[in-house]
């Protein structure tokens, strides 16, 4: 009776969420407080199942990154690579698109593109440019560098929180076929926008003429940040060896911040995307309520007799199952149901570790797939409204699903040669 009505919660709130009819943070907590309203789980039992490493991370970032982006650095490096490459709006693409990947590993995707975008319409403006062929890269890219860290994307950290993998181990699986994907997606996106970008000399004097220096709105607050956001770093770098948890080197590197900055901390946190962080905790319950009952056994029991424990399948399998999935669903309630299903398989005698890897690049990359596969592709949709432009579902669909599919046989590839055989 309570694997029943655990299911049926469960289904009823994705099919909120995917509806998008009822927030999505409302949704899930509403359905993790039936879970204890009907005792399928008891109040203690829901915490244990919350992974407050997860949320630590995403908060103690979300401090940082709230006092960064008052630097004004962001748009430092938008204007100092656009006159770099003198104006050449391919190039600029190409540019933008890079600092995007970066920063999206270095913090995270949504909060990159809200500081990117706004760049990109006032060089797109000056060039009479549609920003659109630029926009399309900068989501991908976006999704791109987040799938290379542990911290770039949400499904990442869970997943690094899951299975006590750390920085490193991210960057250095991840990371080859992150770039390789980045290089064989710009090769493509050439062909596809570069008779869309032809200007004239004049246009190109102008941006030229843009001063990155007076983006700089706080020097001493922007030493004071790039100090301590390479702490953060190397914190994430060596947290395995010195044996902190990330959501520790987080929240530590956050506090120091705060203290060094001045800033008002009543208005850094209310920067904090809480509703994500209530979304997270909700979510967990839920899923945890279907661990306890059994039927993320039951799951797992079925997939490894249908594939045989064989890893090969098993790997294919997740990865492209993963990336058409998150394409269409938001990719963190569909991760946060994997975690316990690839542990699961792991006591019935499967080598999982290759599977982290599959889920990862396939719930990142599958982000690309659609205009509704990622968080940053909604707001840079919601951007390029505002300023007058359409971006489409049927016109991201015609470049965005090409190119995921053709990220994820790469993937596919990766994972064979160096993981699955």
């Amino acid at each position: 009776m309570q694997m029943i009505a655990s299911l049926t919660i469960f289904v009823i709130v994705m099919a909120l969420v995917m509806s998008e009819k009822v927030n999505r943070t409302i949704a899930a907590l509403v359905g993790a407080s039936l879970i204890l309203v009907l005792k399928i789980m008891t109040f203690s039992e829901a915490l244990n199942y919350i992974d407050f490493n997860t949320l630590g991370v995403l908060v103690g970032m979300m401090i940082i990154v709230g006092i960064v982006k008052n630097t004004g650095i962001f748009e430092y490096l938008a204007i100092f690579a656009s006159k770099k490459v003198k104006g050449d709006p391919w190039k600029i693409i190409l540019s933008l698109s890079a600092i995007t990947a970066v920063i999206s590993g270095i913090l995270d995707n949504v909060t990159t593109v809200l500081l990117i975008v706004p760049m990109t319409f006032v060089i797109t403006d000056t060039l009479e440019l549609d920003p659109i062929p630029f926009l399309i890269p900068e989501i991908i890219s976006s999704n791109l560098g987040g799938t290379a860290t542990l911290i770039g994307d949400p499904p990442n950290i869970m997943i690094g929180s899951a299975a006590g993998l750390g920085f490193v181990n991210f960057i250095a699986n991840l990371g080859p076929i992150v770039v390789i994907i980045f290089a064989v997606t710009f090769f493509i996106l050439y062909f596809l926008f570069h008779k869309q970008l032809v200007i004239s000399e004049e246009k190109k004097q102008e941006i030229l003429h843009f001063n990155e220096k007076k983006s700089i709105k706080n020097s001493s607050l922007l030493k004071k940040s790039l100090f301590v956001l390479g702490l953060v770093i190397l914190g994430f770098f060596f947290h395995e060896q010195l044996g902190y948890p990330s959501a520790l080197v987080a929240l530590s590197g956050a506090a120091l911040l705060l203290l060094l900055s001045g800033e008002n901390v009543d208005e850094v946190f209310l920067n904090i995307e809480w509703p994500t962080l209530f979304f997270f905790g909700g979510l967990f319950v839920l899923v945890g309520s279907l661990e306890k009952v059994g039927v993320i056994n039951e799951l797992a029991t079925v997939i490894v007799h249908a594939t045989k424990n064989n890893l090969l399948l098993t790997g294919i399998i997740i990865v492209w199952f993963s990336a058409l999935a998150s394409s269409m669903l938001d990719n963190i309630p569909f991760v946060a149901t994997l975690i316990p299903l690839i542990k699961a398989m792991g006591t019935h005698g499967m080598h999982i570790m290759p599977l982290w890897w599959a889920v990862s690049l396939g719930a990142c990359l599958g982000g690309n797939g659609t205009l509704i596969g990622a968080s940053a592709n909604v707001i840079v949709a919601g951007l390029a409204e505002k300023h007058g432009y359409k971006l489409t579902f049927s016109r991201y669909l015609k470049y965005g699903f090409p190119l995921m599919i053709v990220s994820i046989i790469l993937s596919t590839i990766y994972l064979i040669v160096f993981y699955l055989i």
